[in-house]
């Protein structure tokens, strides 16, 4: 029997569209309890260096008033270790982040930052905060997370979607998804998934959570996002089924 799917909401981009004018509206912990009712099985959050979109009032909200697990992805810096330590989100998904780039472009370098990245993730795991790594569906990368100890890896889908759906990136997508199952590790997707897209990921047996965001809320400028994530969960199942 295929294991179910969860579907987790990233609602950054609410909060991106609060901030283009300030003030309160629209309001991502609103967005939260819509996601919630629709179906998601989680909410993710990015807390960015600049604040671009989501504020530490807005984590801290979060971690409050919702009743779905909290996903906060984070850049491996003091700063964000001090705040998630303090708000004890249920996970953290440690993120590469870059000032100038528009979304997150690539995934974390694992394998070559295991000195930088070890500490961290110990303080993280020794708070209760279950900790993943975005990475890239590569093999060395997918090691150096295992040997790091995360008990969850989120492979970076960005290639595959951007591609229109490639053979040979949903390819790497499945062989990874695989590899890291065999080494214990539970394995995460997400970036660029969209209803055109998302069926052959979502298909993957290995996978066992999509998070989902930038499209979700665009697609809520037109059909509301309580239709926009039901509409998602319902094409995550039939992939599964």
């Amino acid at each position: 029997m295929t294991m179910p799917l969860r579907l987790g909401v990233n609602i950054d981009h609410v909060a991106t569209i609060r901030n283009a004018r300030g003030g309160n509206h629209p309001c991502p912990i609103r967005a939260a309890h819509v996601a919630a009712a629709a179906g998601a099985d989680g909410i993710t959050a990015h807390l960015r260096e600049d604040r671009r979109h989501m504020t530490d009032a807005d984590i801290a909200r979060l971690v409050q008033e919702i009743d779905l697990p909290l996903n906060l992805e984070m850049a491996a810096t003091d700063e964000m270790l001090a705040i998630a330590l303090k708000c004890r989100p249920h996970a953290a998904c440690i993120v590469p982040e870059r000032r100038a780039e528009r979304t997150t472009e690539g995934g974390l370098d694992a394998a070559g930052q295991q000195g930088m990245l070890k500490p961290l993730v110990e303080r993280l795991r020794d708070a209760g905060i279950r900790v993943s790594l975005f990475v890239a569906p590569e093999a060395r990368q997918i090691e150096a997370a295992a040997q790091l100890g995360v008990p969850v890896i989120e492979l970076h889908t960005g290639p595959y979607a951007h591609s229109g759906g490639a053979a040979a990136e949903l390819g790497h997508l499945r062989k990874a998804a695989a590899m890291a199952k065999q080494l214990g590790l539970e394995v995460h997707a997400g970036h660029g998934l969209s209803f055109a897209n998302v069926g052959p990921v979502a298909a993957i047996p290995e996978l066992s959570e999509l998070n989902i965001g930038h499209f979700l809320i665009g697609e809520a400028l037109f059909s509301g996002l309580d239709a926009a994530v039901r509409a998602m969960r319902a094409r995550m199942d039939a992939a599964r089924a």
